[in-house]
């Protein structure tokens, strides 16, 4: 007997559904302007990456991978971290690759420094003490003094953390990360280039009652230690009551340092200025910080000289009060 024909007037059965021909047919009788969104598609998909691993970076450069991690955690090549992975702007390869983009990581000399900073920025916000100190190594390695690295590395790069975190772009979290990174910064460059040669006097260091920042007042101690002086490092928050008494018992007392970097703690700093006038009535008194914006300001709150904001003429401002009989005119307070 001669079978039936199939009766093709039927739906497909469903094993033809399953077979790839039907999902064909639907795509290809789509209307062109699905077409063309599908070619776009493709050419977007196809066109090169924005970014690329360090391995991938690595394999265009023809260098080793860690070569490559080395230029990242020194600051040479720019990159993000996403998760586990670090990821490079292809163009900054592509950069580097054809030598628009020096080795040294920086597209001009000027910008080097500001660049190291930057890095050095991402280091302190990731917790990260080896990378942090791996470039200042760098920098140390490359003639700048620990002094240099304070003011024109870590500084900067603190300042930028605070305004970040004022703005709320950053947490609580990551200034406490990025603060204990740079305690151990400079607790390795104070191991590492203590005071040399005979001591040129003491200083009394201390940030005032209500301030609660004792980085700042570390750094600046740093920076005097190196220079030759003895410094009696108060710390944060110090009462004014303690801060004359200190003075009070320091044989060969240079000067008294106030460090104010939290605004709205001026009665506070007029106390301790006030107190350490009534125990120490002849020593000067260095003012400096954040909170401190002119000469003006620290002439009006008592003080004899001013440092600057960032503190960064704090090392000529003591050294002139080791001039016999005269306070010198380093931001002084006239």
């Amino acid at each position: 007997m001669k079978p039936e024909a199939p009766d093709r007037t039927t739906s497909p059965s469903p094993a033809f559904l399953a077979t790839p021909v039907a999902p064909l047919r639907t795509f290809f009788s789509q209307p062109k302007d699905v077409w063309n969104a599908s070619l776009v598609l493709k050419r977007t998909m196809s066109s090169p990456p924005l970014t690329v691993t360090l391995q991938e970076a690595a394999l265009d450069l023809g260098l080793h991978y860690m070569t490559v991690y080395r230029y990242v955690r020194t600051g040479k090549l720019p990159a993000t971290q996403e998760g586990m992975v670090w990821r490079v702007l292809a163009s900054d390869v592509a950069a580097l690759k054809d030598g628009r983009l020096s080795a040294s990581g920086s597209r001009s000399r000027r910008n080097d420094v500001a660049a190291t900073s930057q890095a050095l920025e991402a280091r302190l916000l990731a917790g990260d003490s080896a990378g942090a100190w791996w470039l200042i190594e760098g920098r140390l390695g490359g003639g700048l003094d620990p002094s240099g690295v304070l003011a024109t590395l870590l500084s900067p790069a603190l300042r930028s953390i605070g305004a970040r975190w004022a703005e709320g772009e950053l947490d609580v979290a990551d200034e406490h990360r990025a603060t204990a990174v740079a305690q151990r910064i400079i607790g390795r460059l104070g191991l590492q280039f203590g005071r040399q040669g005979r001591s040129r006097g003491s200083v009394v260091l201390a940030a005032p009652a209500g301030d609660l920042h004792t980085l700042p007042v570390a750094m600046v101690a740093d920076l005097l230690r190196w220079r030759g002086f003895d410094v009696s490092e108060l710390g944060a928050n110090t009462p004014a009551d303690a801060l004359a008494h200190a003075a009070s018992r320091i044989a060969r007392l240079v000067a008294v340092g106030i460090v104010s970097t939290t605004s709205g703690h001026d009665a506070e700093v007029t106390q301790s200025v006030q107190a350490v006038r009534a125990k120490t009535p002849s020593t000067p008194i260095v003012l400096g910080g954040s909170a401190i914006r002119s000469a003006g300001h620290a002439r009006a709150l008592g003080a004899d000289i001013w440092t600057g904001p960032d503190g960064s003429t704090v090392i000529d401002a003591v050294e002139s009060c080791t001039k016999e009989g005269q306070v010198g005119d380093v931001g002084r307070s006239k």
